[in-house]
Parts: structure tokens; sequence; C-alpha cells
């Protein structure tokens, strides 16, 4: 069975938006439902709260582990996860419901309503050969790999301020994650491409050494290619007035995560 498409912190914020809807009643039920009412206790000698986080231990400890549902059998993390999907509500304003859709969208997900019976329905944001779960673990081992700190302290603070729901403050930290991964690529290359003046000058760099393709129109002479466009949409709504939606700065970050793997996939095999 493929691994389940969802993130720790996705799986993690999903339980926590059940320990903050259900009562004591609902949640014993979703703990027989994932077959793990040996390992909780049932009934109130707990607070939901302390349930919660029981059962937040188990399943990311086996998030893994196949269980049968009425859909069908799958992960108990994916269990999890569509348990609740199921408990979503349309303009429900509490903050656990919110930073679990936002773990979902970062995840490639959305979650709708049907017009007539309000039934949730989780559906992919993206196509699934994307893989932004994958992406996102990818590029972080990579950057630990390469020793780029920088460059994952600024990707972290961008997910940070996703997860928060702070968009200014993520747009500004994707365009500098691109921005400094770029230029430690280069440096990584070639030490002296640090004297360079700017981090476009270093990108112009990595094309004349063959690291970013002119024929694929990565990086050309004129402006008029991927990364400049990349580069310029990134620039609106950052730290400046104006802010973006949800559904823009998630799709900066997926694209950051997306370009960020194809250059260091790159880069560690040597090209």
């Amino acid at each position: 069975m493929k691994p389940h498409p969802f993130t720790r912190p996705t799986v993690v914020s999903a339980i926590e938006f059940l320990g903050e809807k259900f009562t004591q009643a609902n949640f014993d039920l979703l703990v027989i439902r994932l077959g793990l009412d040996d390992e909780i206790p049932l009934g109130a000698a707990k607070s939901v709260t302390a349930k919660s986080a029981l059962l937040a231990r188990i399943v990311t400890q086996r998030a893994t582990q196949v269980i049968s549902t009425l859909s069908r059998a799958m992960t108990l993390a994916e269990a999890a996860v569509r348990e609740a999907v199921g408990a979503t509500v349309p303009r429900y304003n509490k903050a656990e419901q919110e930073r679990f859709l936002r773990g979902l969208a970062l995840d490639g997900y959305v979650v709708s309503w049907d017009e007539d019976t309000r039934t949730p329905l989780l559906r992919a944001a993206l196509p699934g050969e994307v893989e932004l779960p994958e992406a996102d673990d990818e590029v972080h081992q990579l950057l630990k790999q390469f020793g780029f700190t920088v460059a994952l302290g600024h990707l972290d603070q961008a997910i940070d301020a996703h997860t928060r729901g702070d968009w200014a403050a993520a747009n500004s930290q994707i365009r500098t994650f691109l921005e400094g991964l770029l230029s430690d690529i280069a440096s990584h290359i070639d030490p002296q491409a640090n004297e360079l003046p700017s981090s476009e000058n270093r990108r112009a760099w990595l094309a004349e050494r063959g690291f970013l393709s002119s024929s694929r129109n990565e990086w050309t002479g004129d402006g008029k290619n991927y990364l400049n466009g990349l580069f310029k949409m990134l620039h609106t709504d950052g730290s400046h007035p104006g802010l973006s939606d949800e559904d823009h700065s998630t799709f900066r970050l997926h694209l950051a995560l997306i370009t960020g793997r194809a250059l260091l996939r790159r880069l560690n095999n040597g090209q």
C-alpha cells in the first residue's frame, strides 16, 4: 500500500481539531473506530484533551499501520485525517479547523462541501504526481545534506508563517528561501561565486556554468525566463502593503518546494 499522503503536522492538527470538536462520547466512538480502545481509556476518567494527546502520539508513531474502515483499508494516519475532514463545517471560525485546513493545503489537498448535503469532500488540489509531502521532506533532507542552513531556516519560517496564516511573512520568506538556495548552490559549485555582487549575478553565473538551462528558458539574458518570472511573481504581496490571500500564498509555497526539489536533485546528481 502506498504511504499515506499527509505530513505529520497535518495529522497532529487533525487530531487537535477532533479533540476540540468532539464530546467525550463522540471521541470515544472515534477511538473505537480506529481500533485503539485497548490503548486509550474510554469514559470520563480522562479529558478529551488528554485523550487527543494520547491519540496523536499513537497515530504519529504508527502512521503507516493499515486498518479497516467502512470506506476501505487505509493507514491509521489517513483514517485520522479523514475522520477530521468529516467533522469540518463551512464558515467554522475556530482556530483548530483553520490550522487543519491549512495543513491539508500544504499537503496539496482541499476540503469542499456539497451544496445540498453539506457533506465534506476531500480532494487533491494538485495532481498526485507532484507528491508535495515527499517534495517537502526531500528538500529538507537535501538542504541538510549540503549544509544550506540559512536557506533551510527561511523555508522553515515560510512554512511556520503559512501555518499561522501570516501570508505576508510567508511570501517574503518563500522568495528569500529561493534566492538563498540558488546563491548557496553557486557557492557550493565554486566558492568564488560569493564574490559576485548580487544574487541575480549568481543566477546568471549558474546559467553560464550550465547548471541552469538557457535552452529550456530557465535563465536567459533577456530576462524572459522561468526564474525571472518566478521571482517577479514572488516579489508581489510580500512583507509590504497589500497582503495576498491563502490560495496565492499556498501556490507560491508549492512552487518553491517543487522548484527547490528540482534544483537540489540536479546538484545532488552532479549535473
